[in-house]
């Protein structure tokens, strides 16, 4: 407690040299003021207790971030991150080499996470708060709405998937090209739980990237890019295969982000349940993308969108104790300076710092590695052992 709470009431009013009816009531008042002035100073010290995590973890990622060179960045790539001349890495280290978990920081970062929102709650919406026939404002669009279709209620779940779920170790799984090549897929599978960004394939490319999928992400963008909108029977079946693989697993929908998706996602609907599929489909909560996008900008991180790699991680420290992220890389060229496709598994190529770009992809990784390099999660961008 403050040391001027005990005395903010005996300044307020003195009791001495009165009558002694009027000096009863005096006293009477002057306990009344202690006993409030007690519990507001209580109430500041608990506050201040609160923010204190908060601040600490804003001191972590500034100090980390500041002139931050990552050690197996090239040099040309950083050029590309920032215009100013960056120092040679002495040397290529594997950013897994020498990592120790840090346990008390990562449980830091959960407390202060659910302070913004809570994954097992806002990794998807129920049936009992929406119906169909509801009208839904995007999140990116307020303006341009949709209706929730029978297709799309049927699916909503019941309960969250995520219910109850705790994890030792979960791997999230971006769709960088640093995994090619990597032999990563046995150790990605030997986690607890494998979470995967948008219907990435994994059958072609299993010794790279594994198999498994606990949660697996679909921007309905995705329907359009790689199932050609299920506009013939080939695509569809394609489609279908790769939601099979999935066997059990949650396949999380941003249905409500942007205008232009509707169509596509009651295609996804209408097939998922004419074929009654073995997926547990979710859909984030209208608050979420804005209550993880507040936590970042609270600890001083200036992203624009959160990618769909950041979300996954904000989320995943609610059910995981340890979180090892692959194929998150934003540069053009690798650690040994070779390229680095945007995607693993396409031609697709994008412009990591456009600002025109949505997202703030090279600052996210700058993040993420500062958090690697104390030990909250493990960030691996090299190849992995053969003997996993």
């Amino acid at each position: 407690m403050p040391s001027d709470c005990g005395q903010k009431a005996e300044s307020a009013i003195h009791c001495t040299q009165r009558p002694l009816h009027a000096s009863s009531l005096c006293l009477a008042i002057r306990t009344m003021l202690n006993l409030v002035c007690a519990t507001i100073c209580a109430a500041e010290s608990i506050s201040e207790r609160n923010l204190g995590g908060t601040r600490k973890l804003q001191t972590l990622l500034l100090k980390s971030n500041r002139n931050f060179v990552p050690e197996t960045v090239p040099t040309s790539s950083l050029n590309a991150l920032d215009h100013k001349t960056p120092q040679s890495p002495s040397s290529a280290v594997p950013v897994a080499s020498g990592w120790h978990f840090n346990k008390t920081l990562s449980n830091l970062i959960r407390k202060n996470i659910l302070k913004f929102l809570d994954a097992e709650r806002d990794i998807s919406i129920l049936k009992g708060i929406l119906k169909p026939g509801d009208v839904i404002h995007y999140i990116f669009d307020r303006h341009s709405t949709m209706n929730v279709s029978a297709s799309l209620y049927q699916l909503l779940p019941t309960v969250s998937p995520m219910k109850n779920q705790h994890h030792k170790r979960c791997a999230i799984v971006g769709n960088s090209g640093i995994l090619l090549n990597s032999s990563c897929g046995p150790e990605i599978d030997s986690h607890d739980f494998v979470i995967r960004c948008n219907l990435a394939p994994v059958e072609e490319y299993e010794h790279d990237v594994g198999l498994r999928s606990s949660l697996v992400t679909m921007n309905p963008s995705v329907v359009q890019r790689a199932f050609r909108d299920l506009a013939s029977q080939l695509w569809r079946d394609h489609f279908l295969q790769r939601l099979r693989s999935i066997a059990g697993g949650v396949l999380w929908i941003p249905a409500f982000m942007a205008k232009g998706g509707e169509e596509r996602v009651e295609l996804a609907a209408r097939l998922i349940l004419r074929h009654s599929l073995d997926v547990r489909p979710a859909f984030p909560s209208l608050r979420l993308l804005d209550a993880v996008r507040g936590y970042w900008l609270t600890n001083k991180v200036q992203i624009k969108r959160p990618t769909t790699g950041l979300l996954m991680y904000t989320m995943a420290t609610r059910f995981c104790d340890e979180i090892h992220l692959y194929g998150f890389w934003p540069f053009a060229l690798g650690p040994q300076g070779n390229p680095v496709k945007y995607h693993y598994y396409d031609s697709l190529t994008y412009e990591y710092t456009s600002q025109a770009s949505p997202h703030t992809m090279p600052l996210e990784f700058k993040t993420l590695r500062a958090l690697h390099r104390q030990g909250a999660l493990c960030l691996h961008t090299e190849a992995c052992s053969t003997t996993t």
